[in-house]
């Protein structure tokens, strides 16, 4: 009978830690799963510099990633209005790995056709640059959105509404609190239900405005995103979200900027 009882508890201890290590691994896979995301804005002061820049991408940039296996890039334009003196071409790169984002310049070095198709712009003079300058911001994916969704439009492009937003959080804590509102909070189910169309959410691990996190959601046109945005402050859900204690004051500061796809974004 002690011997039963023995073998039954060896099982049992066996079976929990099975469990636990199941567990533990599906976690570790759901974490190493998820895409990194570079958002590289070039700021642009001429004309001269926008069909420059324009080209580059279109006719070397994009092309030398694609044969590399990077996929579903963005390229976009903000919305302009009269007070603004710079333009910008924003340019949304998905990464499988972080070494895969930190072996692509040297990988770009050494393909001919991508230095041949951008000669002009990679050798331009110091007197004529293509760009003012060069931002990179660098992000992590959600754990509730892993990868890069392409949004499904047939209207034209410069109709279509892409908005860009940024949540400065006080502290590390509090932006890591705000992150947890949209995964486990259910934020991204509530943005999923109202058919927000989101291309991506990311933890900013590497750019100017830290600690922040940065999220892309789209509409056909700007009718369509004020409606939306009704129907999610008004929505049972969110009221519900923004009245726990646990979740207020998470944001310091909030950045909006609507752009709108290139005619050879890929989205």
């Amino acid at each position: 009978m002690k011997i039963l009882k023995s073998l039954f508890l060896v099982g049992l201890l066996f079976a929990i830690s099975s469990f636990v290590t199941k567990e533990e691994t599906l976690k570790k896979t759901k974490e190493q799963s998820r895409e990194f995301y570079q958002l590289k804005t070039y700021v642009l002061s001429t004309e001269q510099q926008v069909q420059s820049t324009d080209k580059f991408l279109k006719e070397a940039y994009l092309p030398a990633l694609k044969k590399l296996g990077i996929k579903s890039i963005g390229v976009f334009k903000p919305k302009l209005n009269t007070a603004d003196t710079l333009t910008k071409i924003i340019v949304v790169i998905p990464f499988k790995s972080i070494n895969q984002f930190l072996e692509l310049d040297d990988t770009l070095a050494k393909d001919k056709n991508y230095l041949q198709a951008g000669f002009e712009y990679l050798n331009a003079n110091y007197k004529q640059p293509p760009y003012l300058r060069i931002e990179s911001v660098l992000l992590k994916a959600f754990t509730d959105h892993p990868f890069l969704t392409i949004p499904l439009f047939d209207n034209p492009r410069t109709d279509r509404v892409y908005e860009l937003r940024s949540y400065e959080s006080a502290t590390e804590a509090i932006h890591i609190n705000k992150v947890d509102m949209f995964n486990a909070g259910g934020e991204i189910k509530l943005f999923n239900r109202l058919g927000f169309n989101a291309v991506f959410y990311g933890q900013v691990i590497s750019g100017a405005k830290m600690p922040n996190l940065m999220y892309m959601t789209t509409f056909s046109n700007q009718e369509s995103r004020d409606d939306h945005w009704k129907a999610f402050t008004s929505s049972p859900e969110w009221k519900e979200l923004i009245a726990m204690e646990k979740y207020k004051n998470n944001i310091s500061h909030m950045d909006i900027t609507f752009l709108y796809p290139t005619d050879y974004s890929d989205f």
